[in-house]
């Protein structure tokens, strides 16, 4: 039935690092670990978690160790393991460590390119906006078939959130830039038979 819904899945964006906290491209799985900062971010995000009584039948974690550093905090809130999935942030070449600003500064043409052609992979080394939703709606769609009935909790990275929540609502591809999504921020999505539905987005208890 149209409105039977099939999973809900809540993304929890990992907690601050020092390359989150300056605003630095990276798609490394083994650095930056969270900052004290990014721990504490989980800690409020847990406790959101508990006070909404937000229920969950499976807790998953993408592969980077700031992703599992927060899944365990996540976890013990459910009394449950998670299970690590290939949910990785997109491939950003030999942007990874830099900045908007250095990026601006060195390549102006290439940051313009980022934003506004999403076809295209920035730089020629990395992987295209719109490789990259797919491959997240793809890896998502898995999820969410193997979840019939199910809430889901998905601990990942901002990036894998923004190409959800563009998804989901079917905004263009070169809007991706313009979605914002914190550190230690939850973010939740309803999957039906033929369509999705945005509960909440980009949520940061205080």
């Amino acid at each position: 039935m149209y409105f039977d819904r099939k999973c809900k899945i809540t993304f929890i964006c990992h907690g601050s690092t020092i390359f989150s906290e300056e605003g630095r491209f990276s798609d490394l799985d083994n650095h930056p670990p969270l900052n004290e900062n990014g721990v504490d971010e989980i800690k409020k995000i847990c406790d959101y978690l508990k006070r909404r009584q937000v229920k969950n039948d499976k807790i998953y974690s993408s592969s980077a160790s700031r992703c599992i550093q927060s899944a365990k905090f996540v976890s013990k809130v459910y009394k449950k393991d998670f299970e690590v999935i290939d949910l990785k942030p997109r491939k950003c070449g030999s942007f990874s460590g830099l900045t908007f600003e250095q990026i601006e500064a060195k390549f102006p043409d290439k940051l313009k390119s980022l934003i506004n052609e999403p076809n295209v992979p920035v730089p020629e080394d990395a992987e295209s906006v719109t490789n990259f939703i797919k491959r997240v709606s793809e890896t998502i769609s898995k999820i969410v078939e193997e979840n019939q009935g199910n809430r889901v909790i998905i601990v990942t990275h901002p990036d894998v959130i923004k190409a959800a929540v563009c998804d989901a609502i079917n905004v263009n591809y070169s809007s991706f830039q313009r979605i914002y999504i914190k550190t230690g921020s939850a973010t939740q999505i309803s999957y039906f038979e033929s369509w999705k539905s945005l509960i909440y987005s980009d949520y940061t208890p205080l």
